[in-house]
């Protein structure tokens, strides 16, 4: 694991370097429309905040990027609040104030297509960000998410084969929102490793990455199979996890079956800690934002990214210059190895009174 966590600072050095690179050479087709020198206004659309991510390290991550590489630039921000419609009205409104380039992580890919057409037709480039958008997009920046799927799904058919047969029992799959293109890149990782080695008993995607909802999927699972089936659970995130957990403790079922999750919040980290979740996936959130970031001054001053990338087609058939970063698997083995490690979080906000002891346990306090 900590191979992975110098990868990726390795990985956000090169970054730096390519971007000054880029800034002294030839301007890509159709000249600049801003400069660094006189700053100007970048636009940033987030989805929602029921994830704890997004108000707590990318925003501020792409914000403290974006003034280190251009002191006079101002970040407008919305969050959507898992609103298509209202994140479309945010982006005309971010439009009307001369944005020169949007940052977009979208409500949902398909949709918007509108908002992406209409900045191109403004003259105005789209960085989509973490999420897959429809329609002309210049860059985009995501973790590998069907890696994503496999590594929660390899966690989970390990978790199982130590207890002994992974077909001894049912397995519950809590995936994301439907309208979320990641989360059917974490589906269809996650099947390609558990089909066929585990019976899954009750499987449903979740409107909204909603905690509540998936609470109440994971009721209906247990009202299904029996409580006492179930020893397995994937869950696409962590806010899933929390809600299939609170279900599963509500039926008093102990000891808690390996549930996974995904983006290392907090509250999931000390769950591991805890015992009550099995993993989480840890998405160094840090280049992510700070490869957007550098993407979206290269393309309003009308210079060319010049990091690595590769091609990518999204929803709508554009082919799209974009960056893959790695992702790392977490459980109470690695905490210290990596969240901590990294800065995430520190050992006095994980180690709280209530997790000391399980923090002592785990050799982290």
């Amino acid at each position: 694991m900590e191979r992975f966590a110098r990868r990726t600072v390795v990985a956000g050095t090169a970054l730096v370097l390519a971007l000054s690179v880029a800034g002294c050479g030839q301007q890509a087709d159709g000249g600049g429309k801003a400069s660094v020198e006189e700053g100007f206004k970048v636009g940033l659309l987030l989805p929602e905040s029921k994830t704890a991510r997004y108000e707590a390290f990318d925003k501020p991550i792409i914000e403290k990027n974006i003034k280190a590489l251009c002191a006079k630039c101002e970040v407008l921000y919305q969050n959507a609040q898992q609103d298509a419609a209202k994140q479309q009205t945010q982006a005309d409104s971010l439009l009307s104030q001369g944005v020169k380039v949007l940052i977009l992580d979208a409500v949902d890919a398909k949709s918007a297509g509108g908002i992406v057409t209409k900045a191109k037709q403004q003259g105005v480039p789209v960085v989509a960000y973490d999420r897959f958008a429809s329609g002309p997009v210049d860059y985009f920046v995501t973790f590998d998410n069907r890696k994503v799927g496999e590594e929660q799904g390899k966690a989970l058919l390990e978790a199982l084969q130590k207890g002994g047969d992974p077909k001894r029992g049912q397995v519950v799959m809590i995936n994301g929102s439907p309208t979320d293109p990641n989360a059917a890149d974490f589906k269809a990782g996650a099947h390609s490793v558990l089909d066929g080695k585990v019976n899954i008993g009750a499987e449903y995607d979740t409107p909204d990455w909603s905690p509540d909802k998936a609470q109440q999927e994971m009721e209906q699972a247990i009202t299904k199979l029996g409580a006492d089936k179930i020893i397995g659970v994937y869950a696409a995130n962590d806010g899933t996890a929390s809600g299939a957990i609170a279900a599963l403790k509500a039926r008093g079922v102990k000891p808690l079956p390996p549930v996974t999750g995904q983006d290392a919040e907090l509250a999931a980290i000390q769950r591991i800690i805890a015992g009550d979740q099995y993993m989480t996936i840890y998405k160094p959130y840090a280049p992510e934002a700070e490869t957007a970031a550098k993407m979206a001054i290269a393309a309003a001053t009308g210079q060319k990214y010049a990091g690595q990338t590769q091609e990518l087609t999204n929803g709508s058939g554009d082919k799209v210059s974009s960056v893959l970063l790695p992702v790392v698997r977490v459980t109470k083995e690695n905490v210290k190895d990596t969240v901590i490690k990294d800065g995430v979080y520190t050992v006095d906000q994980i180690c709280t009174p209530q997790y000391q002891a399980a923090c002592r346990q785990a050799g982290i306090s």
